[in-house]
């Protein structure tokens, strides 16, 4: 039987066997230029049957002042709604980053910085909207925590503090770290609880704690800082809505946490980057209580192989992660250098390999 995009979705992501492997990627603006010289059409999602889709909240209208935060940097281009400021660089992921609470000596000034209004409810009404549109297509939706970097923790707190400065802060101003994780967790776990009642399929969450050999910070370290805050919004949302799936990101080796992951009721794990760590052994190791989002390397086999091995590449992964519990994905956006074969052989070879 032909399953719903959202039916297709949530089975294999429920570890049951789908009638197709989901798939999925994303492509930076080159590339969507791209696609439309070469198809005419203006939705690469839906030209390409890509299953998962996203609803998320609606813009600001009521703009803050950061001038104190970032006018002593005078090349600021432009910042954020949370006041993290870019210098850019013409190309996509090139950008300088400024951080306004840079200069925060304590709890007091994080209690007084002019953070955005996320969680007034006239930015809501849109989920809502996007949740019913989407499910009356037949699709899965996937919402996110706002952030100025979606759905994380780590990452907003070091956009707005510095990543080394925040790391600093865990050990020499354990005040200020907690007041400013703390500011941002809570707003986390409030718009955790409002995806679930907006009926989000799927709430993705995430933070790259990890490089390319180890974690950024040791696993005690994570485990004292970041797995109780984790902890409360994973409960909140399923609190709310208990056939939620978690979803949660990270680049990098993060080995020593993923049981971690696992006991705070995470359900995906994304990108699960092969160059640092082994799909099919993690698939071995805790394919009984987790799925896996990604598996396809951005860093040799979409841009360094050619079509053949693109394919190769996903019929293995296919034998070795499923195909129950896998939705295949590139694990990152898709950069200039992956050539356009590459992507259409990605998208030709789930479909023929991933079928039944």
């Amino acid at each position: 039987m032909t399953m719903s995009p959202r039916e297709r979705v949530l089975t294999a992501l429920r570890r049951e066997r789908p009638d197709q492997i989901p798939k999925h990627f994303d492509l930076t603006p080159g590339l969507v230029d791209e696609f439309r010289r070469r198809t005419g059409e203006a939705d690469y999602a839906e030209y390409f049957r890509l299953e998962p889709r996203w609803a998320g909240i609606s813009g600001t209208c009521q703009p803050r002042d950061f001038t104190p935060y970032l006018g002593d940097v005078p090349d600021v281009d432009h910042h954020d709604e949370w006041g993290v400021g870019a210098i850019m660089a013409g190309f996509h992921h090139f950008e300088r980053m400024v951080h306004p609470l840079r200069n925060a000596t304590s709890p007091r000034e994080i209690a007084s910085y002019p953070w955005p209004d996320v969680l007034a409810p006239y930015r809501w009404r849109s989920v809502g909207d996007g949740v019913e549109r989407w499910h009356n297509r037949g699709y899965a939706v996937c919402g996110s925590p706002p952030g100025a970097c979606g759905g994380s923790l780590y990452e907003t707190c070091w956009y707005l503090r510095g990543q080394e400065q925040l790391l600093v802060d865990l050990y020499e101003n354990p005040d200020l770290a907690t007041a400013l994780l703390d500011t941002v967790n809570n707003t986390m776990i409030e718009a955790a609880r409002r995806l679930a009642h907006a009926g989000v399929d799927i709430l993705r969450l995430g933070d790259d704690v990890g490089s390319q050999r180890a974690m950024l910070m040791s696993p005690e370290t994570w485990r004292e800082w970041f797995r109780p805050r984790l902890r409360n919004v994973i409960r909140t949302a399923k609190a709310a809505k208990p056939d939620m799936l978690v979803f949660y990101h990270s680049d990098g080796n993060i080995e020593p946490i993923i049981p971690d992951l696992i006991e705070i009721g995470l359900d995906i794990l994304n990108p699960v980057q092969p160059e640092c760590m082994d799909p099919a052994q993690l698939n071995r190791e805790y394919g009984r209580d987790l799925a896996f989002w990604g598996t396809i390397g951005t860093q040799t086999t979409m841009p360094f192989g050619d079509a053949k091995e693109v394919r190769r590449v996903v019929k293995e992964r296919i034998e070795t992660v499923g195909p129950e519990g896998l939705l295949l994905a590139p694990t990152h956006v898709l950069e200039p250098d992956v050539p356009w074969e590459n992507i259409e052989a990605f998208v030709e070879a789930v479909e023929e390999f991933g079928a039944g």
